[in-house]
């Protein structure tokens, strides 16, 4: 690929993953969603260039979330996690043995959930919601969920990636040469 295509398909993959940043000001209830979609497309930087360019992507549109992008909490766990997921992934299950891969995977989210909640509460003084008749157990019930739903996330970036490569992958080609 060259340079001027590097360029342009970071400049599209940035810009793509702002709007839907952005996009959190408007449709609320998406503000976990659309940061987990942003950095899932950095996938295609990973496939087509490689990780370096992803990394640079990563860092544009997280420099450009935590300034521009009014839900500031989306912008945590865009940084915090969905944004560099995606792309250490690949290097997670090529380097490591199946059971200490998703081992590692899970430390990994559960580090970022953790440093990203208590940043949102102590830094950003984005008060948590009280967690009513779960009492004090209710933020490991919610933990819990949450890792349950980085266990689909994961298997849906993985079929994602099979998808791109099978199905549109030729296409993509055309256009970017």
């Amino acid at each position: 690929m060259k340079q001027s295509s590097k360029t342009a398909l970071g400049g599209i993959v940035s810009a793509l993953s702002v709007v839907l940043m952005l996009m959190t000001a408007v449709i609320p209830f998406m503000s976990y969603a659309l940061p987990l979609i942003a950095g899932a497309l950095l996938i295609l930087m990973v496939i087509e260039i490689n990780k370096s360019w992803a990394f640079i992507v990563y860092a544009a549109v997280s420099l450009l979330a935590v300034f521009v992008v009014p839900d500031k909490e989306a912008a945590v766990f865009y940084v915090a996690f969905f944004g560099y997921y995606p792309i250490i992934k690949s290097t997670l299950e090529k380097h490591l043995p199946r059971v200490v891969e998703w081992i590692v995977k899970f430390a990994i989210f559960n580090a970022a959930v953790i440093a990203a909640y208590f940043f949102t509460v102590k830094v950003l003084g984005i008060p948590f919601d009280d967690m009513g008749e779960w009492g004090k157990y209710g933020i490991f019930i919610l933990l819990a969920v949450a890792n349950v739903t980085f266990l689909v996330y994961d298997i849906m970036l993985t079929k994602l990636v099979t998808l791109y490569l099978y199905k549109f992958r030729k296409s993509f080609k055309k256009i970017f040469k």
